[in-house]
């Protein structure tokens, strides 16, 4: 890589730290262009080269926050683990993640602001719950085609699934009602998650 890719490429980093902590902190509607582009220094015009629109930095926001976890997942999701196993740690991982301050709040924004900006929840739609969801109903179709699982929908089934994860602590963190979880509150949620998704997809005897 020259040296003048590699810029190219800080620079792009450095606007999309900038527009993340903006998105955060103002909402989206707050948030312009203008006004990234005055804190990282440099010309609209120069902006609008790396991203035609706030809609498509809004995108690079989110896939910059969840690259690392998609790849995470890919690996999680063997099937060559027995589906318990699996699912166990998915939950836990899954909880996890969206329990942590950054992904509350780009859940808090995309919640708030959507009615308003359609494209900006479609935007969060896509590269948060869809990615997992479609990752995990892969994962959950290979599980029902080997028997180990009852035969249903697949999707359906990842979405019930992260719904019911989603259903405990994470709930309250959204309504204001707890700070921060504890781990034993995490592996409570995740281990009733799964024993639930066991016992309403279990082999037809």
């Amino acid at each position: 890589m020259g040296r003048r890719e590699a810029r190219r490429i800080d620079r792009r980093e450095a606007i999309i730290a900038v527009a993340h902590a903006s998105f955060l902190e103002h909402g989206y509607a707050a948030t312009t262009m203008s006004g990234i582009a005055a804190t990282v220094g440099g010309s609209k015009a120069t902006l609008w080269n790396y991203f035609p629109s706030k809609e498509a930095l809004f995108e690079a926001v989110l896939d910059n926050a969840t690259e690392t976890y998609r790849a995470q997942l890919s690996t999680l999701l063997d099937t060559s683990i027995d589906p318990e196993s699996t699912i166990r740690c998915f939950c836990t991982s899954f909880l996890e993640k969206v329990t942590t301050p950054e992904a509350l709040s780009l859940q808090r924004l995309a919640q708030g602001e959507a009615g308003r900006f359609p494209e900006m929840g479609s935007a969060f739609y896509e590269r948060g719950p869809r990615t997992t969801q479609t990752l995990l109903a892969g994962f959950i179709s290979s599980a029902m085609d080997r028997g180990l699982l009852r035969r249903d929908d697949p999707l359906r089934a990842a979405r019930a699934l992260t719904s019911l994860c989603m259903s405990g602590c994470h709930q309250q963190l959204m309504l204001g009602r707890l700070t921060a979880p504890s781990s034993a509150m995490i592996i409570a949620d995740a281990n009733a998650a799964t024993d639930l998704f066991l016992r309403a997809y279990a082999p037809m005897s």
